[in-house]
């Protein structure tokens, strides 16, 4: 099997450990606020994923969201992962959470993916072949803003930026056909790259949030870039993010407020 293959079976296999969870026996980790959570669930999904691409490529360097120290990512192969996008749902026992795995060489994007193992739905793309889920080609929705869903993210752990959130939420909301805040950012951007959305926004987002999404993204055919209209190239900065095509970005009124 291709290192790919490895790490595609390595990702369903942790989703294993995300439907096996207890919600009696969760162990819940305040990190920055009350709203910052973090479970034994995102640890052993990112111990097993770290240590199955160790295995695989002895060098690679890890940035992830449960690690303290994060890596090069300008490295030969550097890993983005997110072991549970969306912990506030999976501590509630709501479904919307995946995990997220960005595959990136020498600080250019080669490979992503976002598993959603409740609902057993594998989004990936490799740069330049083009973005799929379960294995069939996906694309962006080509659909006027009136005819969209639009999503987007309250940014919890910077509540200084909720005025700002929630007055884009409303000038949007206007303009489609209804607006849905689902709690996982890696998903709401698949949900766009698959046509079911056609725009997602937040006003700030860690790169472990979008790393594999964008790719995905991209690959299908759409925009992503932050609310100035520049194209978003991965740091360890937070970025705001808007995503979706072009046309439907640009109806939206969220480019510079």
């Amino acid at each position: 099997m291709t290192i790919i293959d490895t790490l595609r079976q390595t990702i369903l296999s942790s989703g294993e450990i995300i439907l096996s969870a207890n919600g009696s026996e969760l162990e819940i980790s305040e990190k920055t606020s009350r709203r910052d959570l973090v479970t034994q669930y995102d640890r052993l999904v990112q111990e097993r994923l770290m240590a199955a691409i160790s295995e695989m490529l002895p060098e690679a360097e890890f940035i992830s969201e449960e690690s303290a120290e994060k890596g090069n990512l300008g490295a030969s192969d550097a890993f983005i992962i997110d072991p549970i996008d969306g912990t506030t749902n999976f501590i509630h026992g709501m479904s919307n959470c995946a995990i997220s795995v960005a595959w990136y060489k020498s600080g250019k994007p080669h490979y992503g993916a976002v598993y959603d193992p409740n609902a057993h739905e594998f989004f990936e793309a490799k740069a330049g072949g083009g973005a799929y889920l379960n294995g069939k080609l996906i694309h962006v929705s080509e659909a006027l803003l009136g005819d969209s869903i639009v999503l987007f993210g309250t940014a919890p752990y910077n509540p200084e930026l909720a005025d700002l959130t929630f007055s884009l939420v409303r000038k949007v909301f206007g303009k489609c056909q209804d607006v849905r805040r689902m709690g996982s950012a890696a998903l709401d951007i698949c949900h766009v790259a698959c046509g079911r959305a056609g725009l997602y926004f937040e006003a700030t987002l860690s790169p472990w949030d979008y790393a594999a999404a964008s790719l995905i993204l991209r690959e299908s055919g759409g925009a992503f870039m932050d609310f100035s209209g520049n194209e978003i190239s991965l740091s360890l900065e937070k970025t705001s993010v808007i995503a979706g095509n072009r046309k439907i970005i640009d109806e939206s009124c969220i480019l510079n407020g």
